[in-house]
This record gives structure tokens, C-alpha cells and sequence, in this order.
């Protein structure tokens, strides 16, 4: 701007500066003027030598801008990354498929387990049913016995009874009676006796016997349902054992495949989480390196700036040293 005033006034009133009275004065301003700009000129190489060794510090330590950087250092941590990530999404499909797969067999032994359920519940709803028939055994049991009972008794009792007639007819018969009778002789009434407790034993055998029979008959019966029953209710027991063996198997089992798959997950979890933190600070080392790029080309760009003004500057400061070498000659 100095230089360019400078130049529009001495081309406007060239020869009035030159020819005018005060030569000397004249001459004075412009050796000062030539002095100041020489200084200036001199500080603006100074500067210029000093950008200039700075530029090519900048050009040895990171090279021209014009070339692209070079991020083939990056590519086998890049690959390697991506093959890490790669591998994880593998992992977390097996994990997944794993999942899947003990999911639908914690189905499947919760339906064994709900079916085994069943069969318990209808193997108790029949020993329950079964209960009543014991009882019921049980309590015909106790009336046989009864029964059996009051005819042992009944029969004793006959027996006294029968043994009291025969005495009372025995003594009857041996009395100290003498009756004569012209008549014909009467029916043996010994023989008569004889053949009433003959007949009389015989039936009383026949109805022990009977009896006897039919309270073995129905005992052997009772004792083939209770043997029965009981053979049912410890089938019963040992499959509800079996079943209650099962059931604690299959819990057992549900609980280590639930651990397991919390395990999974937690270190799906984890792997995710590393994996991130680890993508996020390649990203902000990606993002401060790309920052800083631009910091230094922009720097670079106002460094050419400067530089070419410098350059404009110095070419206006040497075209007015030679107007004023002109002058001066």
C-alpha cells in the first residue's frame, strides 16, 4: 500500500518533486523513504528465510502436501480388526444358535416334565381311588373275622348244648325204671338217638366245613386284592420315586443350561463392550490425526498465503528501488 501511494505520487508529480526548489529536502525524504523500505525489505527476508527454513522442517518431517499420506501402516491393524470382528459376529452366531438350541430343550423337558407331571397326578388320583377299596377290603375283612367269630361261637354253643341233651337222654335212659308191657316191643330209642346225632353231627360237620370254605375262599380273595393292591401302590412309589429322580435331573439340568447362557451373555456383553470401546478409540485416533491434517493443511495454506503476499510485496519493493535507482540516475 506504501509502495503503491508512493508510486501513484511520484508518477503524478514527478517532475514538480524533481524540479522543484528544495532539492536537497526532497532528496533527504527519499533516501529516508528508500532507507525505511530497506529496512523493511531486509525484515521481510529475514522473515521470509525464516518461513521458508520452517516450511522445509515441515516438508522433512510430514512432506509436501501434494502427496497423499500414507496409511498403508494402518491396513494390517485395519484387516486385523476387521478379522476380530469378523470372528465375534461368529462367536455371537454361535452364542445365538446355542441359545436357540438350549431354549428349545428346556422346551422340550418342560413338556416331558409337564406329561411326567401328568402321570403323577393319575397315578395319585388311583392310589387315592384305590385307598376306599383297601378300606373297604379291610373292613369286609373285619366282618368275616366277625362272622367267623359269632359261628365259632354258635357252634360251641350247640356243642353244650347237644353234649346237655345227650347226658340228660343218657340219664333217661339209665333210670331205674321197670315198665312191663305186654305188648309188641317199641322202636329202639337209642338206636333213634344215635342216628339224630349222627345226622346232626353230620350236618354240623358239613356247615363247618362250609363255613370254613367260604371264610378261606373269601380270605384268600381279600388277601390276593390287598396283595394286589400293595403290589400297585409300591409300582406306584417306585415310579413317583423315578419320576421325582427325573424331575430333580431335569431341574438340575435347566438350571446349568440357565448358567451357562447367563455366562454367554455376559461375556457376549463383555466381548460387544470391548470391541467397542476398542472401535472407538481407533475412531478417535482416526478423527484426531484426520483433525490434525487439516489443521496443517490450513496451515499450510495460510503459510502460502503469506508467503505469496511476501513475494508480491518484495516484487512491488523491487520495482520501486528500481524507479528510485531510475530516479537517482
Amino acid at each position: 500500500g506504501i509502495g503503491g501511494g508512493f508510486t501513484r505520487a511520484s508518477v503524478g508529480c514527478g517532475d514538480g518533486i524533481l524540479f522543484a526548489n528544495n532539492e536537497k529536502a526532497t532528496m533527504q525524504n527519499l533516501n529516508d523513504r528508500l532507507a525505511s523500505y530497506l529496512d523493511k525489505v531486509r525484515l521481510l527476508e529475514e522473515d521470509n528465510a525464516d518461513l521458508e527454513c520452517k516450511i522445509r522442517e515441515w516438508y522433512a518431517k510430514v512432506g509436501p502436501s501434494c502427496e497423499p499420506r500414507d496409511y498403508s501402516c494402518f491396513h494390517k491393524e485395519i484387516e486385523d480388526l476387521q478379522n476380530q470382528i469378523l470372528c465375534a459376529a461368529m462367536e455371537t452366531n454361535k452364542i445365538l444358535l446355542n441359545i436357540d438350541n438350549n431354549r428349545m430343550t428346556a422346551d422340550d423337558f418342560r413338556v416331558k416334565y409337564e406329561t411326567e407331571c401328568g402321570l403323577r397326578q393319575n397315578v395319585d388320583a388311583d392310589i387315592c381311588n384305590l385307598r376306599p377299596v383297601l378300606d373297604q377290603l379291610a373292613s369286609c375283612k373285619t366282618d368275616l373275622q366277625l362272622q367267623c367269630e359269632a359261628l365259632t361261637e354258635e357252634m360251641c354253643c350247640l356243642k353244650t348244648n347237644h353234649e346237655e341233651e345227650m347226658s340228660c337222654l343218657r340219664k333217661q335212659a339209665t333210670g331205674d325204671v321197670s315198665v312191663e308191657v305186654n305188648a309188641c316191643p317199641g322202636p329202639d330209642l337209642r338206636k333213634i338217638l344215635e342216628d339224630l346225632r349222627c345226622q346232626y353231627e353230620t350236618l354240623m360237620e358239613r356247615n363247618r366245613k362250609e363255613t370254613e370254605q367260604w371264610y378261606a375262599c373269601k380270605a384268600e380273595e381279600v388277601n390276593l386284592e390287598v396283595i394286589t393292591s400293595s403290589q400297585e401302590i409300591e409300582s406306584s412309589n417306585k415310579q413317583v420315586t423315578e419320576l421325582r429322580r427325573q424331575l430333580q435331573a431335569l431341574e438340575i439340568n435347566v438350571q446349568a443350561q440357565l448358567t451357562m447362557k447367563e455366562n454367554l451373555e455376559s461375556s457376549l456383553a463383555e466381548t460387544e463392550c470391548r470391541y467397542n470401546k476398542y472401535l472407538a478409540e481407533l475412531q478417535s485416533q482416526i478423527s484426531c490425526v484426520e483433525q490434525r491434517l487439516a489443521e496443517i493443511r490450513a496451515e499450510m495454506e495460510c503459510q502460502n498465503q503469506e508467503y505469496k503476499t511476501l513475494l508480491d510485496v518484495k516484487c512491488r519493493l523491487e520495482q520501486e528501488i528500481q524507479t528510485y535507482h531510475c530516479l537517482l540516475e
